[in-house]
């Protein structure tokens, strides 16, 4: 009898966790690994795991990282907590992480990193989009775990966010981003395995670049569970190509 599946926790909102949740666990599922659903009123255990996935929704509280509120967020504090947590022990433990959308943003939070309330008020040359449907162009810079994954140069994504990543966190450094220099992914240099991607790949499941992401995660879980490296040796410094956008 083979081994099971590596075990992925995945965090989503008491809220909307229901409809996002199945189509997360799907993914993993197609990528060999397994998902359990854990929100603020279910117990969490990154002991019990063998990697974390931090989903979409709610806006992440100013208070994490003393920025500014704006009228319109919607925030979930236990959710925060929770979250912020899991990242940390993840990582503590050496666990792999994918962010994905609010999850890229709490990665960043988790390691001491700022973010934008208002992403496209501080990116007046980005261009607002808010739909799941690929119609957002973002840049893979070279040289980079995201490039090694899902391919360098411009991929075409979604987008539901509002938030991005200000400044960086620890060990922290950019893997992408869109037209108007903000940051559409984020990524450590080291082990263990993260990644936080701005976009929702779950529902690119048709496009083989975000399937790949799902792959990785799995990859680097089960390598995880066998005491082997989870990403391989890279590059220092980001390459982006000529005429890609830099602006913090």
């Amino acid at each position: 009898m083979g081994r099971l599946r590596p075990l992925i926790g995945v965090t989503t909102s008491v809220r909307s966790g229901w409809r996002v949740y199945p189509v997360i666990a799907f993914n993993l599922f197609l990528a060999g690994g397994r998902g359990v659903r854990w929100d603020s009123r279910r117990d969490a255990d990154i002991g019990a795991v063998d990697g974390l996935v931090v989903g979409g929704g709610d806006d992440i509280s100013p208070e994490l990282y003393q920025g500014g509120l704006v009228a319109t967020a919607r925030l979930d504090p236990a959710r925060d907590d929770m979250e912020r947590a899991l990242v940390t022990e993840a990582l503590a433990a050496g666990k792999p992480v994918l962010g994905i959308c609010r999850g890229a943003q709490m990665l960043n939070v988790a390691q001491g990193g700022t973010l934008h309330q208002d992403a496209y008020a501080n990116h007046a040359h980005s261009r607002y989009i808010r739909t799941i449907l690929p119609r957002k162009d973002v840049v893979v810079a070279r040289h980079t775990l995201l490039a090694e994954i899902a391919g360098p140069g411009a991929m075409r994504v979604n987008a539901l966010h509002r938030q991005a990543v200000d400044g960086l966190g620890a060990d922290l450094r950019v893997a992408a981003r869109d037209a108007g220099g903000m940051v559409q992914a984020v990524e450590r240099r080291a082990d263990p395995f993260a990644v936080g991607v701005q976009w929702h790949p779950e529902y690119l499941i048709y496009a083989r670049r975000q399937r790949a992401l799902f792959r990785a995660l799995v990859a680097a879980a089960a390598a995880g569970r066998d005491h082997r490296a989870q990403i391989p040796a890279a590059e220092e410094t980001a390459d982006w190509p000529a005429g890609a956008p830099r602006r913090a």
